[in-house]
């Protein structure tokens, strides 16, 4: 086998209509805490039971929230929520109330950062990383 045969094989001399040299890594080391981007309200809260869950889920179920932080067992830290001017219209301001009402009642902490304005990642870890709020319901 020649010297170029031989380096092609080993993979070692490639052409652009070859294969490229890359392989799927794991993007995060091993992670603290568990981000979730986009995510149903409901996913996140559930209805006491005892209650109508149809009627309350309702009031929930096309709501989301822009990330969750979670730990590494999915319990869930945090919902974040980032703001734009959309917030600023009256529909959507509805809409972020019942967010905040929601998250308030089931003791869930919802962080709200405008984008025009974002936290450091010092900033955003000390905020998160804080202890649950007092007499949060399980």
């Amino acid at each position: 086998m020649s010297g170029l045969l031989l380096l092609k094989h080993l993979g070692l001399l490639r052409t652009g209509a070859g294969r490229w040299p890359f392989y799927v890594r794991k993007p995060l080391s091993q992670p603290e805490h568990i981000v979730l981007a986009q995510v149903q309200v409901s996913r996140v809260l559930g209805v006491r039971k005892g209650l109508n869950f149809h009627e309350w889920n309702n009031r929930i179920n096309r709501l989301g929230y822009d990330f969750v932080v979670c730990r590494k067992d999915s319990t869930v830290i945090a919902a974040i929520e980032l703001d734009d001017k959309t917030h600023e219209s009256t529909s959507r301001a509805r809409t972020d109330d019942k967010k905040n009402r929601a998250a308030a009642d089931a003791g869930l902490r919802l962080v709200r950062w405008n984008v025009r304005m974002l936290p450091s990642e010092e900033a955003i870890r000390a905020e998160l990383l804080q202890p649950a709020l007092v007499g949060a319901a399980g």
